[in-house]
């Protein structure tokens, strides 16, 4: 069972990464250079801004989800 808790443990920490990651690159890449690119005006930025606010507010909700699994597991192999 701890193997696939560790297995499980690896691959939300990979997700997590990837959100964190892929929401900061869409989030430059939208506000820095495909917005004044195609001339979008400024208040699109904040709707950019908002949504990498939700993508890291995901991102922190499965970082504490993370941490309680890892709790678990440390209590399920003391004990």
């Amino acid at each position: 069972m701890s193997a696939d808790l560790d297995r499980a443990i690896a691959a939300k920490g990979r997700h997590i990464s990837l959100v964190i990651a892929g929401t900061m690159l869409a989030w430059l890449a939208l506000t820095m250079i495909i917005g004044p690119a195609i001339n979008l005006p400024g208040r699109y930025a904040l709707l950019f801004d908002f949504a990498a606010l939700a993508g890291l507010i995901y991102a922190a909700v499965n970082i504490m989800q993370l941490w309680r699994m890892r709790q678990a597991s440390k209590n399920e192999n003391q004990g």
